[in-house]
């Protein structure tokens, strides 16, 4: 039973549950291309902003050698650059000439003639008189030819007569027009060349196309005797005397010219007493050697030469056994000339020397080898002229006179 209650019964108090409201998930809004394509732009606007401000304070921090204006055009400047090697080939360059070799063909088919360029060199104009002016060149590069052609610097050309021509000494004197010729070399003095000076050779390598082409080197060596093979039968039958350089020498240089640092020549550059197997040895005929040959030349069109009749060979060049056992030479005689054979009826043999005499003096002059005979030969003395010799014969020393003839031999 429930107790009583004075005031009556009451009704229990309902409690009311809250009320509680689901929330519903917040759904996203779409974003259209068009909300996308204005966010980038706001982008690209900030940012072209912020270069906009910036970079001009940048560039002008920029050391100023790096900044680079678009169109700025390219500089150039001209130095005029001269030295001892422009200074000579300035002064020597136009006397040096192409020289062409024009012989006849014959067409096999037709069996008619005509002429061509069978060959090319160079040559040195080194004298004008009366008119004309005078080439020196090889003569291998003029050998068998029916007509010679001169090119100038100008490069015009001219017919070219040959004065003269030595085959041993491999020179040969042209004669040309003096029309057009400007420049003539000054001879320089060969003997006067120290090794390891510098000299250039001018001439026109592989033909006319490279005309004038300059190369430079030092003089390696002086007085060199180069074996040499005259008539093309495989048989070295003369000792050349030449000057040895570094200066590259090809074939087209020959005749052309070699010239010291003040302009002056001082050797005939001749590919035809060099060897293709040999790099960085070029070759040149000794001016000092060369004009007692182009006097010659001019005045008779061959070399007179006095000679003895006799075929040379150096005692440097003979083993030690045969100088003591067969030349029988004192132990202090190391150099001369051996005599290696004596040509009958000639001026040595009526002169009566004999094979294996050791050539030591002549005229009271010291012979050490064949370059300094040949010299003494050539330069001092004439046809007709008395020869005074001493020789080591078998150990004995011999004095002989030779009456000097002209013979084809030395």
């Amino acid at each position: 039973m429930e107790p009583n209650n004075p005031y009556g019964p009451q009704e229990e108090p309902k409690i009311e549950e809250p009320i509680v409201k689901k929330r519903e998930p917040k759904k996203e809004k779409k974003r259209g291309v068009a909300g996308y394509f204005f966010s980038a732009l706001a982008g690209v606007l900030v940012g072209a902003l912020l270069v906009w401000f910036l970079v001009p304070s940048v560039v002008t921090n920029l050391p100023a050698d790096n900044a680079t204006n678009a169109g700025t055009k390219t500089e150039q400047f001209s130095v005029d650059i001269t030295t001892d090697v422009t200074s000579a080939v300035e002064k020597a360059s136009a006397a040096v000439v192409g020289v062409s070799n024009i012989q006849s063909v014959t067409n096999f088919w037709s069996q008619s003639q005509s002429e061509q360029e069978a060959g090319t060199g160079s040559g040195v104009i080194y004298k004008k008189e009366n008119g004309k002016a005078y080439v020196i060149t090889n003569h291998h590069v003029i050998n068998n030819a029916q007509a010679v052609e001169v090119t100038l610097v100008d490069g015009t050309k001219v017919e070219a007569k040959l004065v003269g021509s030595d085959v041993w000494t491999d020179l040969a004197v042209l004669e040309i027009d003096d029309t057009g010729v400007d420049t003539v070399i000054e001879f320089g003095d060969s003997d006067a060349l120290k090794q390891g000076e510098s000299v250039i050779a001018i001439g026109n390598p592989l033909g006319l196309e490279f005309y004038g082409s300059v190369t430079t080197g030092v003089v390696s060596g002086k007085d060199r005797a180069v074996p040499t093979d005259i008539n093309g039968d495989g048989i070295e039958d003369w000792q050349a005397e030449v000057l040895q350089t570094d200066a590259a020498i090809n074939p087209g240089n020959s005749g052309g010219a070699l010239i010291n640092l003040a302009g002056q020549l001082v050797g005939i550059n001749s590919m035809k007493i060099s060897q293709a197997t040999v790099e960085g040895m070029g070759l040149a005929i000794p001016v000092n050697s060369a004009i007692p040959i182009i006097e010659d030349l001019e005045a008779n069109g061959k070399v007179n030469r006095p000679s003895m009749g006799i075929t040379l060979l150096d005692v440097t060049n003979v083993p030690a056994f045969h100088q003591r056992e067969t030349l029988k030479l004192p132990p202090e005689v190391t150099t001369g000339v051996v005599v290696d054979q004596v040509i009958e009826n000639t001026p040595a043999a009526l002169g009566g020397m004999k094979a294996y005499d050791v050539i030591v003096e002549m005229d009271g002059q010291k012979v050490e080898n064949t370059i300094e005979l040949r010299k003494h030969l050539y330069n001092e003395k004439e046809i007709g002229d008395e020869l005074k010799v001493k020789v080591y014969r078998q150990g004995k020393l011999v004095e002989l006179t030779i009456t000097l003839k002209e013979t084809d031999t030395l």
